[in-house]
């Protein structure tokens, strides 16, 4: 289509932006013979005759910020569930991706919104991540964390491109486990490692100005009895500082007393953000699997297994570009995805769940949705019930679980949140 100005009409074509100029306001130039011009001028080499008439970053379009939440994902019942029930989680997802998106609309760093994402869901009692996390053997609640990105925030240059991102385990009285997570992978001075645990991990965390609170704090009646029932014991005595105790106890009208829809505790809560400058950054936290040994490390904080971020050169040939613009499509030079899984972790940690993902995208060439449809599937195949969320750099989004449900959301620039629970339900 031409547009006139001075009785002289331009056509402008889809790429690489070149200006033809015609002689008469009435000659109109159709799709076919503008991709024609493109192609010629691509082949001919005669790129000083181009003008674009958009600012391009890195070979590709401006980045459109997306944000996409987890969870935690098990055996939801949706003939046992209530409709107050089902309200409570969809508003707390909400919650979640509101904070996150607050971030982003204002040209935010994607890990500042990860982060503010999973710690409005650390902090809802509904969820197995922060206050709320589920109990192991010994009646302790032992937390664990992670953050990675695809690239080095804008915000903090000195941070190396090859750290990549930080892992915590066997936490105790850090109430929002993410935070610390982003606080030590921003700080290699004081944690020059990507994984720390317990106690040196805490005594850092303080060091740098955060504060601990007491392990009561992270105590639910639901997750307790939970816990007790599970090694065949009475749900008392509770432990101390909590319910029973002069501690701090849920009123009837909190979102707990509802009842939890997951009849299996292996929940995590994660989030993967991606910012307008093409930064994706994956945020994961959670309380483990309900009665897990003392010490037990699951796939949360191990790099590669529930959590991956990660940016790469795309190289294509003359005749791949050649053809995209032929065909109207761009001709992107970097790829980059994020991937938070929630499930059971020994299983993630097994097969390298994350990584695996990114390796088939990146070496296979496979859409996000496939290669984390066939990751879901293998554990699926080995017994492990899961799900996982991954984000392209392009704003493409996938989901999939192998179980009756997994708590899940999605928010873009247009700042309408979008939720559901079981398996088939949609986002988009």
């Amino acid at each position: 289509m031409g547009c006139c100005i001075n009785s002289t009409t331009y056509v402008v074509t889809r790429y690489p932006f070149v200006i033809v100029e015609c002689v008469s306001a009435t000659v109109e130039v159709g799709i076919f013979t503008r991709k024609l011009l493109s192609f010629s001028t691509l082949m001919n080499g005669s790129e000083k005759e181009e003008q674009p008439l958009l600012a391009r970053s890195a070979g590709r379009a401006k980045s459109k910020y997306v944000l996409i939440i987890h969870g935690g994902a098990g055996t939801m019942s949706r003939k046992k569930s209530t409709d107050a029930q089902l309200k409570a989680y969809h508003d707390a997802l909400c919650v979640a991706l509101k904070a996150g998106h607050e971030v982003l609309k204002s040209e935010g760093e994607a890990m500042d919104a990860a982060v503010a994402a999973v710690v409005a869901l650390e902090d809802n009692i509904l969820f197995n991540a922060g206050k709320g996390a589920v109990f192991n053997t010994a009646g302790k609640n032992e937390l664990e964390a992670s953050i990675m990105l695809s690239k080095p925030p804008a915000s903090h240059p000195y941070v190396p491109s090859s750290r990549r991102g930080f892992g915590l385990s066997l936490l105790t009285h850090i109430r929002n486990p993410s935070r610390l997570a982003q606080e030590l992978y921003l700080t290699p001075s004081a944690a020059p490692h990507v994984f720390l645990s317990g106690n040196n991990a805490e005594n850092i965390a303080e060091s740098l100005g955060m504060t601990l609170v007491d392990p009561s704090y992270f105590f639910s009646e639901a997750r307790w009895k939970e816990h007790r029932r599970g090694l065949g014991l009475p749900d008392m005595p509770y432990p101390p500082g909590s319910h029973g105790s002069g501690g701090e106890i849920e009123e009837n009208s909190s979102p707990e007393s509802l009842g939890s829809l997951d009849m299996y505790s292996t929940g995590t809560v994660g989030a993967v953000a991606l910012d307008v400058r093409g930064c994706i950054c994956a945020v994961t936290s959670t309380g483990g699997r309900t009665n897990k040994l003392v010490g037990r490390i699951g796939d949360t904080p191990v790099m590669s297994a529930g959590y991956w971020a990660e940016e790469w050169e795309i190289k294509s040939g003359w005749l791949k570009k050649a053809w995209n613009t032929f065909t109207g499509k761009e001709n992107p030079s970097k790829m980059a995805v994020g991937i938070s899984g929630t499930g059971d972790g020994d299983y993630f940690i097994r097969q390298a769940t994350a990584s695996t993902i990114a390796r088939r995208v990146q070496l296979l060439g496979e859409p996000i949705a496939t290669a984390a449809q066939v990751a879901v599937e293998t554990l699926r195949r080995d017994g492990g019930i899961g799900g996982v969320i991954v984000l392209d750099i392009e704003g493409n989004v996938a989901t999939p679980l192998n179980c009756e449900g997994m708590y899940r959301g999605l928010i873009r620039e247009d700042g309408v949140a979008k939720t559901a629970i079981f398996e088939d339900e949609v986002l988009e």
